[in-house]
């Protein structure tokens, strides 16, 4: 037979509330962070101890949390924008929709200058002076 424990940590409020929960056999695990705690069926990550909110085993969710209802709002409004991978550098969510196609470039655009040819010049040489001359 195995029991159910929840980790109850400590929040930044001071409530107690449910991290994680699993099953085990035989006796409770060791808690690294928190503590263990045998919990009933039905007790959620997220439900805070004393929390007025489906309340069960004396455990629910504190007022004015996300309710399933809200989180599948959050979810839908997530799921509908565009992948972070589509939008180039600069663009926000408010432009085009990433599944429109852009538009094509002018033909200026696509034009490019030539690279110019690197004319060779002779060196500034002086003249020679010769060993007979003198002024």
């Amino acid at each position: 037979m195995s029991n159910r424990y929840a980790t109850i940590i400590i929040d930044d409020d001071g409530r107690e509330v449910v991290s994680a929960i699993g099953e085990f056999a035989g006796t409770a695990p060791y808690a690294r962070h928190g503590r263990f705690e045998q919990v009933v069926v039905g007790v959620r990550i997220g439900m805070v101890r004393g929390g007025p909110g489906d309340a069960v085993g004396g455990f629910g969710f504190p007022l004015g949390a996300l309710d399933g209802k809200a989180a599948a709002i959050l979810r839908a409004r997530l799921n509908a924008l565009p992948d972070a991978s589509t939008l180039r550098p600069g663009t926000t969510t408010d432009a085009k929709s990433a599944s429109q196609p852009p538009k094509p470039k002018s033909a200026r655009a696509a034009k490019k200058a030539k690279p110019r040819k690197r004319i060779v010049r002779p060196g500034n040489k002086k003249p020679a002076i010769s060993a007979g001359t003198a002024e």
